[in-house]
């Protein structure tokens, strides 16, 4: 397990482009100093709570009768995340959601489970973790989790936790950040879970060797807009908190970069060729933090539309259904 999440920490970080952007891509960056991780917590009203750490931003959901969370972030910060969730409740964790398959958001997978909390995931979220994955950019190669790491329970299409006067909507978008992506909506509080198919303040990544996909992604900002109103608190995978109106920026920079790429694959430019043209230069003084970054979400983006999609392809057995 020490191994597996080394790689998936080191993966991590060299998408973010932001704390090795000057080491060559083929450097393998090493892992964080748990020890100067410092837990924030920021009271989202309603018994909601978000906590940042290192990786992805949680979520603590309070109820009469116990605690949920979404996401987990890394193993070696779980008594941390303990401690401060320990400060504002003293209920236990009944459930840990997924929100996708990445380590940063699942390392807490077995530790927290072994506190007794249920790991809830969209099926795909269990079946990659099963089989372990390999980086679309970098080649990185993250193995099998251990028996114990994976989700107790997976779910398709939606799912609903209920505790003691808190209720936790589940629902899988499809092919945006990964295959496996889930947002969760505490209706009553008001406040949404995005994981990372929404970034803020910054490009995401789409993991597209594992089912990602640009489209998927603004279909997730569109489904979170419906959601959403004036007064939502928007827990994003990364970044700080945020609202409606840098939702709704975020997914006009999500079609911008779209519909650049789409002209630049449709005339038949190579990956190298995008990545030269610079075609989000405007957009990056915004949502880049450095070159590296620049360049990886073009390649992604490049990737999700040049790229054949298996599910794009019409199988026999619809082809018949047609018939």
């Amino acid at each position: 397990m020490l191994r597996t999440g080394i790689a998936t920490v080191a993966a991590t970080l060299w998408l973010s482009g932001t704390a090795f952007a000057q080491q060559p891509a083929a450097a393998t960056p090493p892992p964080p100093d748990f020890s100067r991780v410092e837990i924030k917590t920021t009271d989202l009203g309603d018994n909601m709570y978000m906590l940042e750490g290192q990786g992805g931003n949680i979520t603590v959901a309070v109820a009469k009768d116990g605690i949920i969370m979404v996401d987990g972030q890394y193993a070696a910060l779980h008594d941390k995340i303990k401690a401060a969730i320990s400060t504002i409740s003293n209920q236990p964790i009944k459930y840990l959601i997924n929100t996708h398959f990445h380590g940063d958001h699942v390392g807490g997978n077995e530790p927290f489970a072994k506190d007794g909390a249920t790991v809830v995931s969209e099926v795909n979220v269990k079946n990659r973790l099963a089989a372990g994955t390999t980086n679309g950019l970098t080649g990185v190669k993250t193995p099998p989790v251990s028996p114990a790491a994976l989700p107790a329970k997976s779910y398709t299409g939606a799912f609903h936790i209920r505790l003691r006067g808190r209720v936790a909507d589940l629902k899988h978008i499809e092919n945006a950040h990964t295959d496996g992506d889930t947002y969760v909506w505490f209706k009553t509080a008001n406040v949404l879970s995005t994981g990372d198919t929404f970034t803020n303040g910054r490009y995401p990544n789409i993991d597209f060797a594992n089912g990602g996909n640009i489209k998927g992604m603004i279909a997730a900002a569109d489904a979170y807009l419906r959601l959403t109103n004036a007064k939502t608190r928007i827990v994003p995978g990364h970044g700080p908190l945020a609202d409606r109106a840098v939702l709704t920026e975020y997914r006009a920079m999500l079609v911008t970069a779209r519909d650049r790429m789409a002209k630049l694959v449709k005339d038949g430019k190579s990956e190298d060729d995008v990545v030269a043209a610079k075609p989000f230069a405007d957009l990056d003084a915004k949502w880049a933090p450095t070159e590296l970054a620049s360049k990886n979400f073009i390649r992604v983006v490049y990737h999700s539309l040049a790229d054949k999609q298996d599910s794009e392809r019409p199988s026999f057995r619809k082809l018949f259904r047609r018939s």
